[in-house]
């Protein structure tokens, strides 16, 4: 059996029962992508990017995977749909979202393409990634 690949997930809501669904969301993780190793715990931020009355729900995950850097986010955007996202942020502009899930890291590789960037090219620029995803680093064993 080969190794699993380490992956960090950044998930966020701003919309509905947000806590429920970054839950179900992790389930549907569990279930699609790999073990859930850790969980950071769950982040209230405000809007970044745009402006909305509706506070974000943030978290971090590490999960463990066999699925390749595009089978991951074909993956992660099927949870996003089947959470009932229906929007995707385009050209720098966002949108209030039930669900959004942004691959992180994947193991130590780079990947730079039109529809897939790892490491995530924003991530330290943003307090509600960086915060959880320190929290879960810490926890590594």
């Amino acid at each position: 059996m080969t190794k699993p690949h380490i992956v960090y997930l950044s998930l966020g809501s701003n919309l509905g029962d947000r806590k429920k669904i970054i839950n179900d969301a992790l389930q549907l993780l569990e279930t699609r992508v790999g073990h859930v190793e850790r969980v950071s715990s769950f982040y209230e931020t405000e809007p970044w990017g745009f402006s909305s009355a509706n506070k974000f729900i943030n978290a971090c995950v590490c999960c463990l995977t066999s699925l390749s850097p595009h089978g991951l986010l074909e993956a992660t955007q099927q949870i996003e749909i089947g959470l009932g996202r229906t929007r995707k942020s385009s050209d720098g502009t966002y949108y209030d979202r039930l669900i959004d899930i942004d691959i992180l890291l994947y193991d130590d590789i780079r990947i730079d393409e039109p529809d897939l960037k790892i490491p995530h090219p924003h991530m330290k620029e943003r307090e509600f990634v960086m915060e959880p995803l320190e929290e879960i680093l810490s926890l590594k064993s």
